[in-house]
């Protein structure tokens, strides 16, 4: 069965500290029903972060922060497994609901080392 991943987006600047216990409630609660119907493999939210960027030298510059510059950054995500795009889609909408965000939805290939 196909794997999606459900990417929550947050502005740069968030303060983790100002999540109110409704919010919280509501991404527990859709945790709970992913559970229950036996999509969600894998979730977390994501806290400090490192840039690993390869230079021309060959070594590697490592700097704070997301590696896009971008006034959002991904601030947590779902590992779904569904039976298709719709079924991870409609997933989505309630991440999108949960958090009172921005999610992005985009399946995972794999490719098993022989």
């Amino acid at each position: 069965m196909p794997q999606y991943l459900v990417a929550g987006y947050i502005p740069d600047d968030f303060d983790p500290s100002t999540v109110d216990e409704a919010t919280g409630r509501k991404i527990h609660e859709l945790n709970k029903e992913m559970i229950a119907a036996g999509v969600r493999k894998f979730a977390c939210g994501l806290g400090a972060a490192k840039s690993l960027r390869s230079q021309p030298d060959g070594k590697v510059l490592v700097t704070d922060g997301p590696y896009i510059e971008t006034k959002e950054h991904i601030g947590g995500f779902w590992i779904l497994e569904c039976a298709d795009m719709d079924d991870a889609l409609a997933w989505a909408r309630k991440g999108v609901a949960a958090i009172g965000g921005k999610v992005e939805l985009r399946e995972i290939f794999f490719n098993p080392a022989e």
